[in-house]
């Protein structure tokens, strides 16, 4: 797959492509879009043309944040100083590091920056060649951009800190596999067959001042979420099924008098997973008149996340179609400083995701409690035949409530946590780097969570056999117990848990229950 940069068109599957694909791989290859080349060299020239005539640009010959008053003179020195001085952040990682590189490349490819299309295709060649540079977590407030993690990956491209190199390797006929080491920058250059960059004037300052870190932590979180969506309308059909609970509550009538796009979704999906179970037939007319929130809510609390996922995505794609550093150069010879480099749109789409994330793994816990309560399931106690001598699933819902716990904590706002830097020339910041790590957190508990409540569900379902679920959930329910057998005595339960709860069984999960169904929304 090849996608083209141009600064304008990047779309959510590229997106997505880049991140199921870096650094496991090296199946996506960038490339620059020609006319993104000449716009660049454009406003490149206005940059040449701006110095040779003495004037004075902030951050090409001039000091930076509270020096931008102080004139320099060396200015390829300015530049190389400012990756040096600016990396300073910590506890390096490298998940997001492609798509990071992808979308700067993308930002700087639009013309607007004043840089030279060599400093594009060096990034492209990073990454298509594989170069995973380490890049800090933390450190940046995200106002004058990601800072701390865009200089790092300067670093890496002149030769400093350091990156893995993803090597093929070949297995057997049709097997190619790669695998990474970690090298200093220089090592990790030359082992790709790249030379050191070399930074001309504003180049450095253009690459540091953008809003890629945040921007990749929350697209993947997004990349991710879509799935999680799916996994919790599935999840919260193997419950209701196995507390017997209703399917009215998911008439398309009634949600048709509140158009919230998600809520529709989610009920359309509980529907269809519930299609031709003998469970809600055996219970039709019993006397119960209302299940519990956790079930009957569901549509409308799961819907709300899926619309708040739409607008998050609505927000990345504007965002990382942008300019996002500063001063802006435009073609008529204007050079602008504004503020496009600050982090306040990710940043409150990261919450607003964080929160959503977080309602889902607290409904989803609250329908573990309900699955493993004797007092409310009808079923035995925790879920296990001989309960007493058995805590069966106990601490499965324990295990449940800690994380949910931990997702309230961090959906706290992180957007409204300004605080002053650069010698208060920065006085107003966004926090973005710190909104999209709490929503990654997040759905990483989230995920297990809903990992649980499967495992849970699936055992509950045993107990209402030869009665089977909708076929949806059947499909599920046949999945889980190809993987992990009912539990008819105490075992060692980590391990089902961890199975339950793991990327890579979600994913076959879901492809095996919507080639069922012919697919979820």
């Amino acid at each position: 797959m090849v996608i083209t940069l141009d600064g304008r068109s990047l779309r959510f599957e590229d997106v997505r492509a880049i991140v199921n694909d870096y650094p496991n791989g090296r199946r996506v290859q960038l490339r620059l879009a020609p006319d993104a080349a000449e716009r660049m060299k454009r406003t490149r020239a206005v940059i040449e043309t701006a110095l040779a005539e003495g004037r004075t640009i902030y951050g090409v010959n001039t000091g930076f944040g509270r020096l931008s008053d102080q004139r320099v003179d060396d200015l390829e020195a300015l530049q190389t100083n400012l990756i040096l001085s600016h990396s300073a952040g910590l506890e390096a990682r490298t998940g997001e590091s492609g798509l990071m590189m992808a979308l700067r490349a993308n930002s700087l490819a639009y013309g607007n920056s004043g840089v030279t299309p060599e400093l594009v295709q060096f990034l492209i060649e990073m990454y298509n060649r594989g170069v995973c540079p380490e890049i800090p977590e933390l450190g940046s407030c995200g106002a004058s951009g990601d800072l701390v993690q865009l200089a790092e990956l300067g670093a890496v491209m002149t030769g400093y800190g350091a990156a893995y190199v993803l090597e093929a390797s070949v297995q057997s006929v049709g097997d190619v596999r790669t695998r990474a080491r970690r090298l200093r920058g220089m090592e990790a250059l030359e082992r790709a067959g790249l030379a050191p960059y070399r930074f001309r004037p504003k180049e450095a300052l253009s690459l540091i001042n953008g809003t890629q870190y945040m921007c990749a932590t929350l697209g993947r979180v997004l990349v991710e979420m879509e799935e999680i969506l799916k996994l919790a309308d599935l999840a919260g059909a193997m419950s209701l099924e196995a507390l017997k609970g209703s399917v009215r509550p998911f008439d398309e009538r009634l949600h048709a008098l509140r158009p919230h796009p998600g809520q529709a979704a989610s009920a359309r999906n509980v529907r269809t997973l519930l299609d031709k179970s003998e469970i809600l037939e055996s219970h039709r007319e019993c006397k119960k008149v209302q299940d519990a929130y956790s079930l009957r809510c569901l549509p409308q609390v799961h819907g709300a996340a899926r619309d708040a996922f739409e607008e998050a995505r609505r927000m990345l794609l504007h965002e990382i179609n942008s300019v996002t550093d500063n001063p802006i150069v435009f073609e008529n010879g204007d050079i602008i400083s504004g503020g496009n480099f600050h982090g306040q749109p990710i940043a409150q789409a990261a919450d607003a995701i964080a929160s959503a994330l977080a309602s889902l793994a607290n409904i989803s816990e609250r329908r573990i409690e309900r699955l493993t309560n004797p007092d409310l399931s009808e079923l035995p106690a925790f879920l296990v035949k001989e309960s007493g001598i058995n805590s069966g699933f106990m601490m499965t819902q324990v295990v449940a409530a800690s994380l949910a716990a931990e997702c309230r904590v961090d959906a706290t706002p992180a957007s409204v946590q300004t605080i002053p830097t650069g010698a208060a020339k920065e006085d107003h910041v966004s926090m973005g780097p710190l909104a999209a790590r709490k929503a990654r957190r997040i759905l990483r508990h989230a995920r297990t969570i809903l990992g649980i409540e499967i495992l849970c569900a699936a055992q509950a379902l045993d107990f209402l056999r030869p009665l089977k679920p909708g076929a949806g959930v059947q499909a599920a329910y046949e999945f889980i117990r190809h993987r992990i057998p009912h539990l008819e005595r105490d075992r060692y339960l980590r391990n089902d848990i961890q199975i339950a709860t793991h990327f890579y069984t979600h994913r076959q999960l879901l492809e095996r229950v919507d080639g069922i169904t012919g697919g979820m929304e």
